[in-house]
Parts: C-alpha cells; sequence; structure tokens
C-alpha cells in the first residue's frame, strides 16, 4: 500500500502545509491510540518534543486526539527522541510520540512514534494506522475520555539512565568538552550529563528560541563547533542533532569524525571486552567501504541496511548485532536504548579517551576512509531513475568500479533529491563516475 503519512521516519514535513498540520496531527493521535488501545487497562501515552516553534501547536493537538479516544497523556517538554522510548518503557507507557523533523530547519516538523517496547513501530503497525487515519475516529464516552498531566523529573530521569552506560569506575575530570545541542532537544540534558561525570563542559547551541533549531550549529553545521574546540583548547567536540539523535565528533584539531569511526572505535572496544555481539556491526549502504575493510581484517562483519536508523535496527534485531549506525551520526547500541542515542555514544567515546589517554585525533582514526562522494541532484517530477539513459550511465560506472569500489544511487525518503554516491580507490575516478551520473540524471529530470 502506498503511503500517504508515514516516510522512512514517521511524519515529517513543513508546518501548516500537506500533512503537518494540527488537523492532521489530532487524527494522528485518534488513529494511534485506537490501534494501541487494548485490554481493560487505564492506557498511556509519553509525549515529548524539540524546541521548535511548532511543537506546542502539534503537542496540543495530539493531546486532543489521544484523550478524545480515551488515552492518558503525559508530556515531558523538550527531550531527546532516545528519552521519550525510555521513558515510554520506564512508564510502561502503550504508546511513545516524539515530536521533531531531527535536523531539518524550524519550518519543519514530525511525528515519531514508539511502540510500549521502545522501539520505532514496524511497517505493518504504521500501515494498520494509516487506515485508521482515512476512517472517523472512535471517539470515547464523556466519562472515558483521557487526562492529561506534565511532569517535572523527566530529564532527570534520562541523565540518570544514560550515565548508568559507562563504568561506573569512569570519571571525566581533566577533560574540556565543547557541547553543540544544536538548540534542540538535549540543549539541558546533555551538557548536564557530561558535567555531572566531571568535564568541563562549554557549551553552544544552548539557546533555543523556537526559530534557531539547527542553524548554524549541530551536527548538520559544524563551522562553530569545529573554531569553538580549537579556540578554547579543547579535548573534543561534541555535536548533537535537534533531536540528540546522531552525534558527530570534533577533535581537538578541529576535525569532523563521522559514524563511521565511532561505530569502528566502539566495536573494537567492545570486541577487546568481549561484549560485541552479532560477530560484527550494522551500518547501511552509505558507509565508507574503509569501514567494511577494517572490520574483515579484524575478523567481523559489516552488514548493510537500507539507509534509515530503523532498517538498521531491523537487522540488528535480526542478527542478534549490538551496534550499529549510520555514517550520519546514529549511533544504536542496543545494551544501552532501543534507538540512536548521541549523548549516550559521546559518553562512550568520552569514556574512552579517559581509558586509552590519547588525543581524540589519534583514538578516532581507527581506519583509512577510502574516497568517497556523495551529490544530490533535485528534481521535480518523474522518475528519472527509470530513464534507460540513467540506466546505461550507471550501469557502465558499475562495471568500471567493480572490484575496487561502490555505487549507491537511491531517491531520498523525504524530498525530491536523487542521492548519488561512489566510492573507490582513485580519487579522480570516483568524482568523474559521480558528475557523469548526476548529468545523465539532470537531462533525464
Amino acid at each position: 500500500m502506498a503511503r500517504k503519512f508515514f516516510g522512512t521516519d514517521g511524519i515529517r514535513g513543513r508546518t501548516n502545509e500537506g500533512v503537518m498540520t494540527a488537523s492532521t496531527a489530532m487524527r494522528v493521535g485518534q488513529a494511534a491510540g485506537t490501534h494501541f488501545l487494548r485490554g481493560g487497562h487505564r492506557h498511556r501515552v509519553v509525549i515529548g518534543k524539540d524546541t521548535r516553534l511548532s511543537g506546542y501547536m502539534m503537542e496540543s493537538a495530539l493531546v486532543a486526539g489521544f484523550t478524545s479516544v480515551g488515552m492518558d497523556v503525559i508530556m515531558t517538554g523538550p527531550l531527546p527522541t532516545p528519552a521519550i522510548a525510555l521513558l515510554t518503557r520506564e512508564m510502561r507507557a502503550d504508546l511513545g510520540v516524539m515530536i521533531s523533523a531531527s535536523h531539518n530547519p524550524f519550518e519543519d516538523n514530525g511525528i515519531k512514534l514508539f511502540g510500549p517496547d521502545g522501539f520505532k513501530l514496524s511497517d505493518a503497525a504504521e500501515a494498520s494506522i494509516e487506515l485508521l487515519l482515512e476512517q472517523e475516529p472512535l471517539l470515547v464516552e464523556a466519562e472515558r475520555i483521557g487526562r492529561a498531566r506534565r511532569i517535572d523529573d523527566a530529564r532527570g530521569r534520562y541523565i540518570h539512565a544514560i550515565k548508568q552506560s559507562i563504568a561506573s569506575d569512569i570519571r571525566f575530570d581533566g577533560l574540556k568538552v565543547v557541547v553543540d545541542c544544536a538548540n534542540g532537544a538535549a540543549y539541558q540534558v546533555a551538557p548536564s550529563a557530561i558535567w555531572e561525570l566531571g568535564a568541563e563542559v562549554i557549551a553552544i547551541g544552548v539557546e533555543p528560541d523556537g526559530t534557531n533549531i539547527n542553524r548554524d550549529v549541530g551536527s548538520t553545521s559544524l563551522d562553530a563547533l569545529k573554531a569553538r574546540v580549537v579556540e578554547e583548547g579543547a579535548d573534543i567536540g561534541i555535536a548533537l542533532d535537534g533531536d540528540a539523535d546522531r552525534l558527530i565528533v570534533i577533535d581537538e584539531k578541529g576535525k569532523a569524525v563521522d559514524g563511521d569511526q565511532i561505530m569502528a572505535l566502539i566495536a573494537t572496544r567492545l570486541l577487546a571486552r568481549g561484549d560485541l555481539r552479532g560477530g560484527g556491526i550494522v551500518a547501511t549502504v552509505m558507509s565508507n567501504l574503509g569501514l567494511e575493510r577494517y572490520l574483515e581484517s579484524q575478523g567481523l562483519k559489516l552488514e548493510r541496511a537500507k539507509v534509515g536508523d530503523r532498517y538498521v535496527l531491523e537487522k540488528m534485531k535480526e542478527g542478534g548485532y549490538n551496534v550499529g549506525g549510520e555514517q550520519s551520526g546514529h549511533m544504536i547500541l542496543l545494551d544501552h536504548g532501543t534507538t540512536g542515542d548521541g549523548t549516550v555514544a559521546a559518553l562512550r567515546i568520552l569514556a574512552s579517551l579517559v581509558r586509552s589517554g590519547k588525543p581524540a585525533s589519534e583514538l578516532l582514526h581507527v581506519f583509512d576512509p577510502v574516497p568517497q562522494l556523495l551529490k544530490n541532484v533535485r528534481y521535480s517530477g518523474g522518475q528519472p531513475l527509470n530513464a534507460e539513459s540513467v540506466k546505461a550511465v550507471i550501469a557502465e560506472a558499475e562495471k568500471e568500479l567493480e572490484g575496487t569500489g561502490r555505487l549507491v544511487i537511491r531517491p531520498s525518503g523525504t524530498e525530491p533529491v536523487i542521492r548519488v554516491m561512489a566510492e573507490g580507490d582513485d580519487a579522480a575516478q570516483v568524482e568523474r563516475i559521480v558528475d557523469r551520473i548526476c548529468d545523465a540524471v539532470k537531462k533525464a529530470a
């Protein structure tokens, strides 16, 4: 069934347009609430959000929807996505909701749903909710309408939980850490957790005003953090995105370290302790070939999934892996949570920094990446990848890279863009191939 509402990561769009309106949010609350009404107990949903101006509107609409079908609502205020997954389980809720468009600008917003186990919903569950969205809601009698309340200790609960992800003997005394919270959901909890463990924390991107989330800060805009790390003489920089489920690191020299190197380090550390499960890790088709080669040299395998942390998680659960993620910085550590958690991953990196005594630039250079180039081609309509001219150019490129590199071409799941990525040992060849395919796509678009 074609999806009208759900994309690769919940429902997302520009606020007050298309599917991302208050009326749609209320219907989502009614549909998702109806789907999770099971048994005779008093049903409960946990709702969190990031710092977007539209979060107030979407929260109110969702509360109206859920309560109208008989669900009680607990509101946490701004908290990271992984915190909502955690609280959904901890509070024995039937459902969790995060209002966020992640790394997108403030004009966008989104709705992510978690089941009672804290995991994102399956395709089947989303399909069932899609069907309910097209039907009249089953409103309850007046005496069964749900109640809503805010809780004040949600931040403290999350901080306490994530500090348990590192050994109790680890302290961050002596570390100077710059933390960039993207003016987003982690603006209070991430600096607090790292400070409580002993580090000197310099926080940026911690002044949300409703419209500045991800603007010139955060994991997709690293210049401010790079400059501040060098200026402060810090040991490391931590960059989160708007809902804090992804992490990019800046070393002491001001150089960015992506999710591939972070996954390699965490996997190596767990392997040495005998705690790595599954015989490797799960990443996506976008992860660098250098990561795959490094893991093979350690006797480990790289299981590749489609782009999207939900697909990474599916393969992790299927294969019994406990480490997975994306090059873009989603880090899923199943020993400590059910979804990507940038702050937990950051704590693991800082703990490794303390234990090793090495500078971040050395610790986080686990393997040499092969030259990789990604370009996006925007199109206005049609299916340019179905054009025979594009297929011919792609086939020629695949033949040229055979045995020495990889080619990944895919439409974005959130915008009308074709992503063209190639990698291989010859940087000039990679650039030539990407440009050739992009030109073909542009002509066919």
